[in-house]
């Protein structure tokens, strides 16, 4: 069988690039998961590379699940020696291997986003400063800032000619100092450590260097500097680096991405071959030529002639709706007349916003309506307050010196430890120049040095007790096994479901319990490293379920690297997309236009854009005109819809009894005389109506209490 049948010319051409440096400027929708798994194919089969020999790095689970699913068929099952995963999940197993070079423990524990936060409150806490005046998540942003540059909390303090920097860098310290005891690693060091441990021990380097023959990165303009450096580390000895990225779909600035690091590639590997993919199997001529339009004006790109064999299709719909209410109304309404149609499936349908907190007036429409939906990007599950006490427990008795986790649990399910009891015990420690964890140890071998009450003696001791035996249990036993044991040791199952919630909760932990079930079969400890790893790597798009019919709603940041037959934009106005944010750095701007490239190549066949001409949104209400971005896109790609043009069809019925009223109908008021609907917003139990009456202008009125009579 030829590995590279079905490969058009470009692909085929960076598939069988197999020496030195290799640059894929892949377009969207042009192929590049196909390109990157038959070239890896091709390195096993034709070339005879040992499968070992070769790392293939990309940013999402879901993408590096999808690249092993596909080489699964075109090697024919053999993928169990290739290394392919994440940036982050590839340096947290070398780290695993070989931290202990730098003193890094191999039961680190590896601190989510919440986690942080509590670590830097306690820091400034330890340090007297007042959280009000000194928000944690401006600490979090820059120190991970500084560590995506390779910047010590060392470096940081030289650095400083602020005071605000001044207090960033003893706060930095301070949180490297609680992390150091609490033997955990942040994402951010997941990378930065793996760096240090190349960079002080060149004999671990070798070993790496000698092993990877092959190096492909996937999403190259979405690296970062540490990034950026881990690989030229990786492949500095044969130099065989393969990247594969498009500087259009550079969108993550705000994590600290470089697109330098795609645009400087040829300047750094002078002898690198670039491959243009440039046909696209995805949209319509339409919707390709309008993108390419908006993201042509970005003056730092390289320019890729995206071309499509596919059919011209449908005009863009550009809608214009009053109000944040009616442009929801207009979504559902649209939508439910595509699936009437048959013309769509609800899992073909993808709702995209620049901004988490857009998704409310779209949730409360498709909830009225009964219109099957989930949200991506919201509370995840692995951030719900049960999953988190849960695996606080396992983290804990995996890596004692956890002390986020175990000041997270050391009262949950409540044991008579509160929170006095929990600051006086830092504080004791502290004072001692112990982790938490050996401060209770120290209780519990003599209890004569405790500070603390004898009822809070018994309380920490006894907790220092079910840990110990649980840790002993982690030895002899599967991950689901010792979950179990969790549950039952600590009473948290009666203490859940005795929650106004609890049957809920518990049912989160059954899935949790289902999800370790993965790892059962692994021997103790490795199920429970392996689980905990994991569960620490997943990612927001993780929860995605592209199987079940339902309609998405998702960031336009989110929705990188999917597609829809069907794809609405919403908020296409200034201040939204592109962000007021932006307004002012030419540099954001250019990425705005590029996020709003990325959400309309999403799209395979249909594509709206739609705009309010009032949007309330996070405590104000603004009236922004359209978007920028909107008058790139040449007429004749266009159809408009709404104020301006052909009115929106009326939203479909509301479920609540009642008369209903529609944009356009005539209506008779007691007091206010004849008048024109122009909007009608689904609340709660009621609607209001926008109505422009004869001679009195416009008027908000409730239905249930204006009493309007439609009149011909």
């Amino acid at each position: 069988m030829d590995i590279l049948e079905g490969l058009n010319p470009a692909q085929r051409a960076a598939a069988e690039t197999i020496e030195g440096p290799l640059l894929i400027l892949a377009g969207p929708g042009s192929g590049k998961t196909r390109v990157i798994t038959h070239r890896i194919a091709y390195l096993v089969k034709v070339v005879g590379i040992n499968p070992r020999r070769i790392m293939a790095v990309t940013f999402t689970n879901k993408a590096a699940r999808e690249m092993r699913e596909r080489l699964q068929v075109l090697l024919a099952g053999s993928v169990e020696h290739l290394s392919v995963g994440t940036f982050h999940a590839a340096c947290a197993a070398i780290l695993r291997r070989d931290g202990q070079e730098m003193g890094l423990s191999s039961k680190y524990a590896i601190y989510d986003d919440e986690d942080q936060i509590n670590l830097i409150k306690r820091s400034l806490q330890d340090l007297g400063l007042d959280p009000k005046q000194y928000p944690p998540k401006t600490f979090q942003n820059a120190i991970s800032s500084a560590k995506s540059q390779l910047i010590t909390a060392e470096d940081y303090a030289q650095r400083s000619h602020s005071y605000f920097e001044e207090v960033v860098s003893r706060v930095y310290r301070q949180y490297e100092t609680l992390l150091a005891q609490s033997q955990a690693l942040d994402f951010d060091d997941l990378l930065m450590k793996a760096y240090q441990l190349f960079e002080h021990h060149p004999d671990v380097l070798a070993k790496y260097q000698s092993r990877y023959l092959h190096l492909l990165i996937d999403e190259f303009q979405d690296t970062n500097i540490t990034q950026y450096s881990l690989a030229r580390q990786m492949a500095a000895k044969h130099r065989n680096i393969c990247v594969v990225g498009d500087p259009d779909q550079s969108i993550y600035s705000w994590r600290n991405a470089d697109l330098r690091n795609i645009l400087n590639f040829e300047h750094d590997y002078p002898e690198a071959k670039v491959v243009y993919l440039e046909q696209n199997y995805r949209s319509t001529k339409n919707i390709l030529e309008a993108a390419h339009q908006v993201v042509s004006v970005n003056k730092g790109r390289k320019e890729n002639a995206l071309w499509t064999d596919n059919e011209e299709g449908m005009p863009l719909r550009v809608v214009e709706t009053f109000s944040e209410s009616e442009e929801a109304q207009f979504v559902v309404s649209e939508l439910a007349s595509l699936l009437d149609q048959d013309e769509a499936r609800h899992l073909d349908c993808a709702v995209m916003y620049r901004t988490n907190a857009q998704s409310r007036a779209l949730e409360e429409a498709f909830m009225r309506y009964g219109m099957p939906y989930q949200v991506i990007g919201t509370v995840r599950f692995y951030s719900r307050r049960e999953i988190k006490d849960v695996i606080a427990y396992l983290k804990l008795i995996y890596n004692p010196w956890d002390s986020v986790s175990l000041a997270r649990i050391i009262n949950v399910p409540p044991r008579g430890i509160g929170q006095k009891t929990i600051d006086e015990l830092q504080q004791w420690t502290k004072g001692l120049g112990l982790p938490l964890y050996t401060g209770l140890q120290r209780l519990a071998e003599d209890r004569s040095i405790s500070p603390f009450s004898a009822r809070s003696t018994q309380a920490l001791t006894s907790f220092y007790s079910m840990i110990e035996d649980l840790t002993r249990k982690s030895q002899e036993v599967n991950v689901v096994e010792l979950l179990d044991a969790v549950l039952q040791t600590s009473d948290y199952k009666e203490y859940t479901l005795e929650l106004p919630d609890g049957d809920d909760r518990w049912e989160n932990i059954l899935e949790l319990r289902g999800i370790a079930g993965e790892y059962k079969d692994l021997k103790p400890p490795e199920g429970l490293t392996l689980f905990l790893e994991g569960v620490s790597l997943f990612s927001d798009t993780d929860d995605l379920d592209e199987k079940k019919d339902v309609v998405t709603l998702i960031t336009l940041h989110q929705a990188k690297g999917l597609e829809y037959p069907v794809v609405f934009i919403v908020g296409m106005e200034e201040g939204v997309l592109p962000h007021i944010r932006s307004f002012d750095d030419p540099a954001q701007m250019e990425e705005e236009r590029r996020l709003c490239y990325v959400g309309m190549t999403r799209a395979k066949k249909r594509l709206y854009l739609v705009r309010a001409l009032r949007r309330s949104l996070m405590g104000g209400t603004n009236a922004n005109p359209a978007s920028r971005f909107l008058k790139n896109i040449p007429s004749n790609l266009i159809q408009t819809k709404g104020l301006f043009g052909e009115e929106p069809k009326a939203p479909p019925k509301p479920r609540a009894d009642g008369q209903d009223f529609s944009p356009g109908d005539h209506v008779e008021h007691a007091k206010f005389g004849r008048g024109v609907v122009v909007s009608c917003t689904p609340m709660r139990d009621d609607q209001e109506v926008v109505v422009v009456f004869d001679g009195v202008g416009i008027k908000k009125l409730l239905l249930s209490l204006a009493q309007l009579k439609r009149v011909d």
